[in-house]
């Protein structure tokens, strides 16, 4: 394989987590990599912690401002030099073999978009029992559907997507990113239970059922530059297609 990957991770106030994350990437198989940690003007001790480590492939930025996890991510992207693009968030965490079998099934199936199945755990790091994957193919009317990958697990091949920009949205950004790689590249699931994901409470993802339809509706109005019936249309189709994944693709151990 032997092609680089630049694993893009926005941080902010994450001292509590980040170290994990970052040893996570530190002890993959797959040694080939950069992560971009792109601290978005935290007041904690995540910067400091993330410079700490003595290893030239762990870059990290810093913003001079909040400006918000879209930003974050754009930071990282123009700074990434590797073929693969993979998202990490500061306090999510890997398997050990994540990003070797991921590229395998990548380059063995000719695949330029992927992403895999992923466990649920408390702040903790204690699994819930819960795991979470999505259909085997996305198309791209199946992405505007629903936002299936988890981002944590989402990898793409920059040779055949290019260099892809969010926007700056709150929860959403990452979807952004989603229907704008499907123009170009289906996306496949890899079955395997590659990551975990930590529920940490008062994120973005945690907030309301209202706020996380209004952000569904902007990315497809404002972004996305839909008319507005269509924006409802994806809306709606989002909250039906949500619960049809807590019904088919959220399973317990």
């Amino acid at each position: 394989m032997g092609d680089l990957v630049s694993i893009i991770t926005p941080a902010y106030n994450s001292a509590r987590f980040i170290a994990d994350t970052i040893e996570s990437v530190i002890s993959q198989t797959y040694q080939d990599w950069e992560m971009i940690i792109v601290d978005d003007c935290s007041d904690d001790e995540t910067f400091s912690i993330a410079r700490k480590y003595g290893d030239d492939r762990i870059r990290c930025i810093s913003h001079h401002s909040r400006m918000g996890a879209a930003a974050a991510r754009n930071t990282a992207l123009k700074a990434a030099r590797g073929r693969w693009i993979a998202f990490l968030d500061s306090d999510d965490l890997w398997e050990t073999d994540k990003l070797e079998r991921q590229i395998r099934f990548m380059v063995d199936n000719d695949y330029a978009f992927s992403y895999t199945a992923y466990r649920e755990t408390d702040v903790n790091g204690k699994p819930t029992g819960r795991i979470v994957k999505g259909p085997k193919h996305i198309g791209k009317w199946g992405m505007y559907a629903y936002c299936w990958p988890g981002c944590l697990t989402v990898m793409y091949d920059t040779r055949k997507v290019g260099l892809v920009q969010t926007a700056n949205l709150d929860i959403t950004d990452d979807y952004a990113i989603w229907l704008k790689v499907v123009r170009k590249a289906e996306c496949h699931l890899l079955d395997a239970v590659l990551a975990r994901h930590r529920g940490v409470p008062g994120s973005l993802s945690d907030r309301g059922y209202a706020y996380k339809v209004s952000c569904h509706y902007r990315l497809f109005r404002h972004t996305e530059g839909r008319s507005f019936p269509v924006a409802m249309l994806f809306t709606g189709g989002n909250l039906l297609f949500g619960t049809l994944k807590k019904l088919l693709y959220v399973k317990k151990e």
